[in-house]
């Protein structure tokens, strides 16, 4: 049983020196002294490996900067990792599920061309951001975690952002949708290029190779992108982001497209709890303390890339949703990211401007994407969540 609210719960790796350089005298390889009397005394790999060989206690593990043997799974320091793991198999599906004949026949002959307009932006902009995510957790995160149960679920993390990519994908071309016209949104348009660019912002600063983890202005900046990444970019505009599309299922329009939509949600939730779990344990065992004028101005950055884009999308207002709703269910989705984090609400007295979506989701199948229990579409026993 998941609890996403729960307080959370560990040194200095030795630094290995390089090997002497080895020169080129008059086209001749000159291999120095030293070099020579290592390489004839030196053990073999795996016997100089034996030497050291001692149980590993996983008191001793860490999120970050560990020094444990990173290939051993058990014991568990975090057994919870685990558990999303073992969840996240349980949400096992793929797009090609669900029936689409309706939705081409619904965006052919029932959409309003201001529908058009949401549904085409809606998946526009969440085709490059899903590949954002996935490069941020197998390119950037996954191989900086020292312990081994955290980086296994977000390998299923990495897997999940590309089958939604492909969902993505399978909904343009089964429309009849341009490809070329609707990835490239991302780039022309600017309401939708600015989240982007502010995501690449976050995702180029700890994508390099010369991060150092041990100099606190770099795990200071590594802990702001985990947050952004899992509170902000999965944990609100991607939450936020399906909502024009279940506003048109809740007529009866586009219902294939929103039921894989409710699938891609109930995936994004776990990667947001998962990723502030992870984020508080590291600021727990480095001691990290947030700089709070950061952390406002990232949640500002934030609402106005967001207000832009609501703009953008919803400059007509389709029937039961309006950019108005769209900002204001941010801002109330944003507090329950910063509860979650244990830090200040951004923006207090926020409400939800959408109090259908729970309903909606409980009344269709009984299933309930969001933030509760899911009762249906799933595989190897009960998938509890909460």
């Amino acid at each position: 049983m998941l609890n996403w609210d729960d307080p959370l719960t560990a040194p200095t790796p030795t630094v290995k020196q390089a090997p002497q350089a080895e020169a080129i005298v008059n086209d001749e390889l000159q291999i120095p002294e030293a070099v020579v009397a290592t390489k004839t005394t030196e053990m073999p790999a795996e016997a100089a490996m034996n030497l050291d060989i001692k149980p590993v206690n996983p008191d001793d593990k860490r999120v970050i900067n560990g020094l444990t043997d990173i290939n051993q799974l058990a014991p568990f320091k975090y057994p919870w990792a685990w558990d999303y793991f073992l969840n996240g198999n349980k949400n096992h599906w793929t797009p090609l599920d669900i029936n689409m004949a309706q939705d081409v026949h619904d965006y052919h002959h029932n959409l309003t061309l201001e529908e058009r307009h949401v549904y085409e932006n809606v998946l526009s902009y969440l085709t490059t951001s899903d590949i954002l995510a996935m490069r941020n957790i197998g390119l950037a995160v996954m191989e900086k975690m020292s312990a081994p149960e955290l980086q296994i679920y977000q390998a299923r993390q990495v897997y999940e952002e590309a089958l939604h990519t492909w969902t993505y994908q399978h909904c343009i071309e089964t429309i009849g949708l341009d490809q070329g016209e609707i990835y490239n949104r991302y780039r022309v348009v600017p309401e939708i290029n600015r989240k982007i660019q502010i995501t690449n912002r976050r995702l180029a600063s700890i994508l390099r190779a010369d991060i150092n983890l041990r100099d606190p202005d770099e795990l200071q900046n590594f802990v702001m992108a985990y947050i952004f990444f899992a509170a902000i970019f999965e944990g609100c505009w991607f939450y936020n982001g399906f909502s024009p599309i279940f506003a048109l299922q809740r007529r009866g329009l586009m219902k294939g497209t929103a039921e894989q939509l409710q699938y891609i949600m109930r995936d994004e939730v776990l990667h947001a709890s998962f990723g502030i779990r992870v984020v508080k344990q590291i600021m727990f065992e480095e001691g990290i303390q947030l700089d709070p004028k950061a952390v406002r101005e990232m949640w500002d950055e934030a609402l106005e890339a967001e207000t832009g884009y609501a703009g953008y999308i919803l400059k007509d207002p389709i029937l039961g949703y309006s950019k108005e709703d769209h900002i204001e269910q941010f801002r109330f989705i944003a507090n329950r990211r910063a509860r979650q984090l244990g830090i200040e609400e951004p923006f207090p007295g926020a409400e939800s401007a959408l109090p259908w979506l729970d309903e909606q989701a409980n009344l269709r199948k009984e299933k309930n994407f969001f933030e509760t229990r899911v009762t249906e579409y799933q595989t190897g026993g009960a998938l509890n969540w909460e």
